[in-house]
């Protein structure tokens, strides 16, 4: 058995080595937490394996600190198919709906996740340009009903084959489409956006392969780091469509500009013309990548130059998680201080010595220029493992004013 004076506090280099240890465990919280192995982030979509089943509520571990919960609103959602499909041990997809509810829990869904799947499903389909089949499942008074994956997509009359409209006769949408209804079907997925739960397909784009030739001849011209002016065609969830010398490119969410952008409709509108640049070409899977941000410089990487790693700074305290806090520095730069480095002693959650709205001296101990992210540190602040650079700070923001202040009295006496 373990000596239980091994637990005390070591003294020497056994408590310098031992401190060396915990701070290199810390950072490894840290780092694994920046790059989101731990925490479940709303909206997210993780891979849980299933840890118990009760009529009221199931319980999926996702990796993180405390198991998820599917809770019974969900369940009474699912069929008994479904319901029975469930077991202990299995793995399967499910997404966040609140990653800290009042009483700590992870809040999960199992129905939501299946959705979101299938609309990144059609939204690949989209991107990469490919047809599907299906069956005819439904009408309405404007075209047809398909199920694209679990999703109900919708051909307007306008993107019907002309030989199935040749079949359609009748004064109302019962007399012209019910007879189709459970027939074959290849689309084209022409439109997504799943904010508005739109999905628009066309029979007439899935029968013509005009546009695939034309598509590989564009490719073959297109220079990767070449600027092209081109004519935003369409917009979807996950970036928006140009148009260059007749073909599409993607210019995905995250290369439409620097700042956060939620929609590409807050920046760009379908039939304007735009300058963007190719970042690459796959000619194999016959995809272009475009990028808006890529014609200017990174403004975050000349906000974060004046900021190093070990350096002590002033942040406001703007947002608390189970995992830790985030802070605002200078120059609207945002930081996390992860729980572990927020004191020497175990804390349950951020608020037991953090309140929003308060500012604090923070250390730097960490930043990802390529992620835009700051890892900053409460619990070593008076660390002595910094002390010659603090002292080396004080020298240079103090010591030329100390030196005039000895030459102004020295010439005073």
């Amino acid at each position: 058995m373990t000596d239980q004076n091994q637990a005390l506090p070591a003294q020497g280099s056994d408590a310098n080595q031992q401190g060396d240890q915990n701070n290199q465990s810390m950072e490894s919280l840290l780092a694994s937490e920046h790059v989101g192995v731990e925490i479940p982030q709303q909206g997210e979509i993780r891979k849980g394996v299933i840890a118990s089943i009760s009529p009221s509520q199931i319980l999926v571990s996702i990796g993180a600190k405390s198991e998820g919960v599917i809770s019974s609103r969900e369940l009474d959602q699912l069929s008994t198919e479904e319901r029975e499909a469930l077991k202990v041990g299995e793995e399967v997809p499910v997404y966040v709906v609140n990653p800290e509810d009042e009483n700590g829990n992870v809040v999960l869904s199992f129905r939501r996740a299946q959705e979101q799947l299938s609309w990144e499903n059609v939204e690949k389909m989209l991107e990469e340009d490919r047809v599907y089949d299906s069956k005819i499942v439904g009408f309405n008074k404007g075209g047809l009903i398909v199920m694209v994956g679990g999703l109900r997509g919708f051909v307007p009359s306008s993107q019907i084959s002309a030989v199935r409209r040749s079949q359609s006769t009748g004064d109302t949408p019962e007399q012209r489409w019910q007879k189709m209804v459970g027939q074959p079907i290849t689309v084209r997925i022409v439109e997504v956006d799943r904010e508005r739960r739109r999905l628009i397909l066309s029979e007439r784009a899935a029968s013509t392969e005009s546009r695939q030739s034309l598509k590989e001849r564009v490719i073959d011209e297109l220079e990767v780091g070449k600027v092209y002016t081109g004519r935003v065609t369409s917009l979807s969830d996950f970036g928006a469509f140009v148009n260059i010398n007749g073909a599409d490119g993607l210019v995905h969410l995250s290369e439409l500009s620097w700042d956060r952008v939620q929609h590409p409709r807050e920046i760009l509108e379908v039939g304007q013309e735009v300058k963007v640049k190719v970042i690459n070409i796959d000619k194999e899977k016959k995809r272009i990548g475009l990028s808006l941000r890529a014609l200017s410089d990174d403004p975050w990487k000349s906000r974060v130059e004046k900021f190093s790693v070990g350096q002590l700074v002033e942040g406001v305290i703007t947002r608390l998680a189970k995992f830790g806090a985030f802070a605002r520095l200078e120059g609207d730069i945002e930081g996390l201080i992860h729980i572990s480095e927020m004191a020497d002693h175990r804390i349950d959650h951020p608020k037991e010595v953090l309140k929003e709205g308060e500012v604090r001296t923070l250390r730097i101990v960490r930043i990802d220029t390529d992620q835009h992210r700051i890892g900053l540190s409460l619990r070593k602040v008076d660390s002595g493992a910094y002390a010659d650079k603090d002292y080396k700070k004080l020298i240079e923001e103090y010591g030329h004013s100390s030196t005039d202040d000895d030459s102004h009295s020295s010439a005073a006496g």
